[in-house]
């Protein structure tokens, strides 16, 4: 059972194993440094459905069967799945995953939905309420832009500080510990942190400050500095947003995390030098894709031991947008260990 430790952590003692883990991307995302590690790159954006809604949908449902497959389960075997998009309604989870007839547990926190499903996941199965959880999140370039900013035909311009929406869905299967398998340690749901940031194409800013209050709680909690973490993964701040969680995290909490302990889930799916993505990367695929293949690789090899995945999210919509209201933001983090860790 899940023990409270500080004030905002959750630390799981069965250590729930992340199982297996997919990810699926679109073209600009299979062009980008990470290309040899997604199981499966889609040549069209459409994925051959007839609207960007359905493509999104199908993202999900592809990267939820290729983790079922290789963790080497059925959909029947799963007693929950928590999942969750940016759509209105979520609507890219509910229409990609209802064939699947497992009990569904809706999701949202923005760009910080696969943490935040994660953590979840891991929590139910720590507790015994789920003995194979997932966790899922999804999202689309061009269903995002014409709900959030403007209709792709208008074409309008983005500015420099903006990010790129991923088209990008990953899913995680969560079971009992198993020794040769990466596992969740812990887990702390972050607070909601609104500086009046107003600004929707400067996300990184936005979520910036609230990356930094998690990783100050989970660090404070776990009276630990950032020494004892391999990687602190932030899951979309971009360029602009990077450099000042790094600057908030030291000028507010005291807390100085060098360049080599950090890395941002937005910077490492493109390249900025030949992509034109502008800040880097964004969305609830972002993290989620980068963290069930690039990370989870270097997890289960050892290359790294302990990564405090911090997905972080603007809680925004666009009428909050057209009435003038700032943004408030969440970021949750998960912590995820190598299994050569044991149990600690």
């Amino acid at each position: 059972m899940a023990q409270r430790i500080g004030r905002y952590t959750l630390r799981f003692p069965s250590h729930p194993a992340v199982l297996a883990g997919a990810a699926v991307v679109g073209t600009t995302e299979g062009e980008g440094p990470l290309r040899a590690e997604f199981d499966r790159v889609f040549p069209d954006d459409t994925l051959g459905e007839s609207s960007f809604e359905k493509a999104e949908s199908a993202l999900q449902r592809e990267a939820v069967t290729l983790a079922l497959e290789k963790a080497g389960k059925r959909p029947r075997d799963a007693d929950l799945i928590f999942a969750g998009d940016l759509l209105n309604q979520c609507i890219g989870s509910s229409f990609g995953l209802r064939d699947f007839g497992i009990p569904f547990v809706g999701v949202y926190g923005a760009c910080s939905t696969m943490a935040l499903a994660l953590g979840l996941a891991g929590l139910a199965v720590d507790a015994n309420a789920a003995r194979l959880a997932l966790a899922v999140t999804s999202s689309h370039f061009c269903s995002a832009e014409r709900q959030f900013r403007q209709p792709l035909e208008y074409g309008g311009q983005r500015p420099p500080t903006a990010q790129r929406t991923a088209t990008a869905a990953g899913a995680s299967v969560l079971g009992a510990h198993e020794p040769d398998k990466p596992y969740l340690a812990a887990a702390t749901f972050g607070r909601i942190v609104d500086l009046g940031v107003q600004d929707a194409n400067n996300m990184g800013a936005a979520m910036a400050p609230a990356a930094a209050r998690t990783v100050a709680d989970f660090l404070h909690d776990a009276g630990a500095g950032p020494d004892s973490l391999d990687l602190v993964l932030t899951g979309d701040l971009g360029a602009v947003g990077t450099a000042l969680f790094r600057t908030l995290l030291n000028k507010d909490y005291g807390i100085a995390l060098s360049e080599t302990r950090h890395a941002d889930c937005g910077l490492l799916l493109y390249d900025r030098e030949t992509q034109d993505v502008h800040a880097g990367g964004s969305g609830c695929g972002c993290s989620a894709s980068v963290f069930n293949s690039h990370i989870l690789r270097q997890l289960q090899c050892g290359a790294l031991r302990r990564v405090l995945l911090v997905a972080t999210g603007a809680l925004l919509s666009q009428t909050s947008t057209l009435q003038g209201e700032s943004i408030p933001c969440v970021a949750h983090a998960v912590l995820v260990c190598a299994p050569e860790n044991g149990k600690e």
